[in-house]
């Protein structure tokens, strides 16, 4: 084989055993497994991590409107659907990414709950919220480097969904130790649970 030839791509695949299968956890879809391009850029929350966030979120998950800002596979919006959630967004501005998303959407049969975004989730948010006929479900767990380099922008966003969200919405926050979640919207509001590298914040209202 010549020396420069290059390699063709690999295909979106289920993620193997040795990375932390990347499936549904609970609901009606537990154990279906998610298609994941393996880039690098994509840092999907680790399965004790989602199954800890949902088990915290309980029952306020059903029929709400699951918002996934920074969505990568999907998994936490997808999560949402299996266990109860009505409808949900799921943001990325990746366009091969989000592509993958969609193909995760259709293979659990989601497409007529699930819109995917594929865009940059500050701008979506200043130009196409969801409707606010139900409760959302707020899920932010973008790159950890985004809470450095991109803090403002970062907070920005949180409160101007905080503002806008319907009651009895709820908020996941997900960052690690460089990030000082007393900077949130209502910082007294929020629950905190510590799961190294990641420390998760929890605000119902």
């Amino acid at each position: 084989m010549p020396r420069n030839t290059k390699r063709p791509k690999p295909a979106p695949r289920a993620m193997d055993e040795e990375r932390g299968d990347l499936r549904i956890v609970g609901g009606t879809m537990r154990g279906r497994k998610l298609l994941y391009s393996g880039d690098e850029r994509t840092r999907p929350m680790k399965e004790r991590v989602r199954e800890a966030v949902f088990n915290l979120i309980g029952p306020r998950v059903v029929a709400a409107h699951a918002i996934d800002l920074f969505a990568g596979t999907g998994a936490l919006g997808l999560e949402a659907l299996s266990r109860g959630a009505e409808t949900a967004t799921l943001v990325e501005q990746h366009f091969p990414t989000a592509d993958i998303i969609r193909q995760n959407v259709d293979m659990l049969g989601m497409a007529g709950r699930a819109e995917v975004y594929p865009g940059n989730a500050f701008i979506w948010s200043q130009r196409q919220l969801p409707p606010v006929d139900r409760p959302w479900l707020v899920f932010c767990s973008p790159p950890y480097v985004f809470y450095t380099e991109r803090e403002a922008e970062l907070l920005a966003l949180l409160n101007r969904l905080f503002e806008s969200a319907p009651p009895a919405s709820t908020f996941v926050v997900e960052a690690d130790e460089r990030f000082d979640m007393s900077r949130l919207p209502d910082p007294e509001g929020w629950q905190i649970r510590a799961y190294p590298p990641a420390i998760v914040a929890l605000h119902t209202s």
